[in-house]
């Protein structure tokens, strides 16, 4: 290790930083990003789907719901929230996760929410739990089932998707029992790391944010099947994040499983997602009784 004065753990600020730094790290990030948002816009313009739904007052507020090809009105429903640390990306970025999983009978919502620094750690989760209570009361309207509810997101979605598992849902009017399954994709389940990092002035993470936001350090209140994915090929933080978080909560009760894909980094684990056949597209399926 370098003599440099350590930050976090083992690591000095630069090795803390190339950690978190996936953009860095695949030098060819961009290039699979636009490949999978061309792949999403063909999907998109191919197909009949309900555009820019409104679930909040914010104008960021906003989702798309896929409904399952075959027109099935009670079909599972698979929420899908996206990365990009809590500070970047659009749902419309991500209209290709849909094309994974309409054929073969899910319908699909993919939710926009505010970012980072225009809103703060609280509003963000705030928002995306107003998702998932939109969509547990008005998705039968719109061809799916309100009580086979799957949460899956990566990255910082992942992060969103172990919050969703956090949330007290009667609050919201929410049967938690209709949250059927989670699948979880190289998330990042403690914030502590984060708030060292060069994000941190754009992020404005404290330690009340760590212990109050950091699923690792927070009791599941609800225990549906939850599925822990990482890439083999990804930074080993992205890795302990994701074992930590499945030893954790599998202590609390949760029926937590944990699959490091080999080969897959923190961007093509979206190409697999998406792709019928590849390991995280059959996980989800298998969580939603499609396989």
């Amino acid at each position: 290790m370098s003599g440099a004065e350590k930050v976090y753990k083992d690591y000095d600020q630069d090795q803390l930083d190339m950690q978190y730094n996936n953009r860095e790290r695949v030098i060819n990030h961009i290039d699979i990003m636009d490949s999978l948002a061309k792949r999403g816009t063909i999907y998109a313009n191919s197909i009949t789907y309900h555009k820019d739904i409104a679930f909040g007052e914010d104008p960021d507020e906003v989702l798309d719901v896929y409904p399952a090809t075959n027109g099935d009105p009670n079909a599972p429903v698979m929420i899908y929230f996206h990365g990009g640390f809590w500070y970047s990306r659009h749902k419309d970025d991500f209209r290709f996760i849909a094309s994974g999983f309409n054929d073969a009978g899910a319908t699909v919502v993919v939710v926009n929410y505010g970012l980072i620094p225009k809103i703060d750690m609280a509003e963000l989760v705030r928002q995306c739990q107003a998702s998932v209570a939109w969509v547990y009361k008005n998705i039968a309207d719109h061809g799916g089932d309100p009580n086979k509810l799957f949460i899956t997101g990566h990255s910082a979605g992942g992060h969103i998707t172990g919050m969703m598992l956090t949330t007290d849902w009667d609050k919201w009017g929410v049967d938690g029992a209709a949250i059927k399954g989670a699948l979880a994709i190289s998330g990042i389940y403690d914030l502590e790391p984060i708030r060292l990092t060069f994000m941190n002035p754009t992020l404005a993470f404290t330690e009340d944010t760590v212990a109050k936001f950091s699923p690792i350090h927070l009791s599941p209140t609800i225990t549906p099947k939850f599925v822990v994915t990482v890439g083999g090929a990804e930074t080993d933080e992205f890795i302990r994040h994701s074992e930590e978080i499945c030893d954790v909560w599998a202590a609390a009760g949760v029926e937590c499983s944990l699959d490091v894909i080999s080969d897959l980094n923190h961007f093509t684990v979206l190409s697999d997602l998406t792709s019928e056949g590849g390991t995280l597209n059959s996980h989800m399926r298998t969580l939603m009784g499609l396989v």
